[in-house]
């Protein structure tokens, strides 16, 4: 399949993938447009520290319950619809923060673009519906790698097309040479026209939007776009994974409650406020449970019984949920701490760091396709997925013991290791996700990748107490005290993960089931035209 892709990459199959991965590439350069001016508009709105970290959380507060919401949208309409809609919003928030004059402006900006970062779903089932599930790991891992490069991307070209756009007007003048970091290499520029650049990304993203519409479909020629009864909620095929799915539904309902809580903490809520916004969450948990019984009431009543070759067990998305959490989650926690982490263990300028730690983003080219692949190739999804996420566990219980004594070149080489895990568990869950069941394969998908967001948000508040806890804070303190502690800080985290994995590696191996056909030439439900040998004395009869 490797080698179609590229030689076949305007035909068919192949050129739906590539124009679906440029897709959620665009969705992400935009969601993470702001870390690369991060600095500039922090001097130009005189933005405190605590304001600059709200307007980053700020940036993933809704991109939970927006991949549920549109996982439920994508099974009904279909990803051609979704997927350009979601594009062409992503101009919206785009506009607002590039023409924001207050704080406030900036807060209400990046809220709407998490909804942004929800865009990954689509294409899970775009992708899904292309291809035959023996092929389906190695789409899903090319859609979710280089689309996912799109983050490092962002951070690559956003300054240098802010430089390039410095003769408009809106530009930022500070009057003399700026340094900028860009992936570990400095600019200096004493103009930056970020507002052009982020409105531009915005534009050309809906552009796209447009241009998709019109050049995918929903599934090849001749297959049916099959739509679940509702798309209010997940259908389930028992009632004992009703209640199963109340359950799984509680910490996305919580993780949320923790940003309002963290939103409380820098000042951006009052004390009442965060009270009334976690009610409000309560609420939507109420609402979203009262979906889920409308779509599945029949069956609680016993008015509706499934055939046993149409249910499918929902520990399956549980499973692939608490996979997503402890990779992807812990992906997304990992980039946020890595710069520090070598700058502050090895002594290393902001350069070097911000050089090191995009390499782990870089590896998403190469390691989320190999998950894939080796989903595709081994012959156990179920295995594979159980032997990267101990793998990940395991790396990230090494990288625990990672000190200022360790050599620098050994420290990359095992953080360069761990995310080939980390990437490839990934890869190895976006191949199951489509075989749980295709016609909620939107929904399920934006249930697990929903969980990843929990795992990041979960995460980073985990290494903020025991920042709290173990690193002494004031004037006066010895500095060899305060390393001690953010070193000790450091290391219980990534315990943390490790733990985690190996948690989650010892679940898949006991609890996850082998997809039915996984590695079938055909979908479910679908037949495949087996060619017939031409008659006696009629070489022109085929099948």
């Amino acid at each position: 399949m490797i080698g179609e892709l590229f030689t076949k990459a305007t035909q068919g199959r192949y050129r739906i993938l590539h124009l679906t991965w440029f897709a959620f590439f665009l969705s992400f350069v935009v969601w993470f447009n702001f870390p690369p001016f991060a600095t500039t508009i922090v001097q130009e709105f005189g933005l405190t520290p605590q304001q600059a970290g709200t307007i980053g959380l700020c940036n993933v507060a809704l991109t939970v319950p927006a991949r549920i919401i549109i996982g439920m949208l994508l099974d009904k309409y279909g990803p051609r619809v979704t997927y350009t809609c979601l594009l062409i919003y992503a101009a919206i928030p785009c506009l607002i923060f590039a023409t924001a004059t207050s704080f406030n402006q900036l807060v209400v900006g990046r809220l709407l673009m998490g909804i942004v970062g929800a865009g990954f779903v689509i294409g899970i089932r775009m992708t899904a519906e292309w291809f035959p599930p023996k092929e389906v790991g190695t789409a899903e891992g090319i859609y979710g790698g280089w689309g996912n490069f799109g983050s490092a991307f962002s951070a690559f070209t956003m300054v240098l097309f802010a430089m390039a756009l410095s003769f408009l007007p809106g530009s930022f003048n500070f009057g003399e040479p700026q340094p900028f970091e860009v992936l570990g290499m400095s600019f200096s520029s004493e103009v930056l026209n970020w507002r052009a650049a982020i409105a531009g990304s915005g534009i050309v993203t809906a552009l796209y939007g447009v241009f998709y519409y019109f050049n995918v479909t929903d599934t090849p020629p001749g297959k049916v776009y099959r739509r679940p009864a509702s798309a209010r909620g997940i259908e389930v095929t028992t009632v004992r994974d009703f209640w199963f799915l109340m359950a799984m539904n509680v910490p996305l309902t919580a993780i949320l409650m923790v940003i309002a809580w963290r939103l409380q903490q820098v000042g951006f809520l009052s004390v009442p406020a965060m009270f009334i916004t976690m009610l409000l969450l309560l609420g939507l948990y109420a609402f979203q449970a009262y979906n889920c019984w409308m779509v599945n009431k029949d069956l609680l009543a016993g008015r509706k019984r499934y055939p046993a070759e149409d249910r499918y067990r929902f520990k399956q998305v549980a499973i692939l949920e608490l996979t997503y959490v402890v990779n992807f989650g812990s992906e997304l926690a990992v980039v946020s701490v890595l710069p520090a982490f070598f700058e502050g263990t090895f002594s290393l300028d902001k350069a070097a760091a911000g050089m090191i730690a995009a390499s782990y983003a870089f590896m998403n080219l190469v390691s989320r396709p190999g998950g894939g692949i080796i989903s595709d190739s081994v012959g156990s999804r179920k295995w594979t997925m159980t032997v990267l996420l101990g793998g990940m566990g395991i790396g990230y219980l090494l990288f625990s013991m990672v000190g200022s004594s360790w050599w620098l070149p050994g420290a990359v080489l095992l953080v360069m290791a761990c995310s080939f895990f980390v990437q490839a568990a990934e890869g190895a869950t976006f191949a199951l996700v489509p075989l749980v069941k295709s016609r909620i394969t939107g929904q399920v998908a934006g249930n697990v990748g929903a969980y990843g967001n929990v795992g990041a948000v979960a995460y980073l508040t985990i290494l903020l107490l025991l920042q709290q806890a173990l690193v002494p804070a004031g004037d006066g303190v010895d500095p060899a005290v305060i390393a001690a502690g953010t070193a000790r800080a450091n290391a219980l985290f990534f315990q943390v993960l490790g733990v985690a994995g190996l948690i989650v590696a010892f679940l898949c191996a006991f609890f996850l089931d082998e997809p039915k056909n996984s590695f079938a030439d055909a979908h479910e439900g679908e037949e495949v035209a087996i060619p017939v040998a031409p008659a006696a004395g009629n070489p022109s009869v085929m099948s």
